[in-house]
């Protein structure tokens, strides 16, 4: 199955040049094109944390993911790589469905976030939010 759309991730405390503890909470809608017919869009809250920086990501993050269909999907994403690149975030994050519909299925997640202001990597604040095109591939 593969799924475009958008995502808005936050970060508290914001990114910055240096690696920190960091809490990650966001949500994304996507739409769907799938071997099922049924399954057409979905919408998703995302929650997790770890070390992140600017440059670098060691985080575990969950999406929790609502169908048009009703059913749902818990996907658990151990993996990821963050890097700002002239002021966008290019994510790839890797994971496994462990509840819910694709149960057992792995899911890749690439994305470029938009960050508004390059420069907020270096200020006292950070990069709080992230906001851009994403994608989701379940096979």
């Amino acid at each position: 199955m593969s799924c475009t759309g958008s995502n808005t991730i936050s970060f508290s405390p914001g990114l910055s040049l240096t690696a920190q503890r960091t809490r990650i909470g966001g949500s994304g809608s996507y739409s769907c094109l799938s071997t099922d017919p049924a399954v057409k869009w979905g919408r998703s809250s995302i929650s997790g944390g770890g070390r992140n920086g600017c440059f670098f990501s060691d985080a575990t993050t969950v999406e929790h993911i609502t169908w048009n269909t009703g059913e749902k999907t818990e996907v658990v994403y151990r993996m990821g790589t963050v890097q700002q690149v002239a002021g966008q975030a290019v994510v790839l994050v890797v994971g496994r469905v462990v509840e819910g519909r694709f149960k057992g299925r792995t899911v890749t997640s690439p994305g470029v976030q938009a960050v508004l202001n390059p420069l907020e990597c270096a200020s006292q604040g950070g990069v709080e939010r992230i906001v851009g095109p994403s994608a989701l591939l379940i096979v």
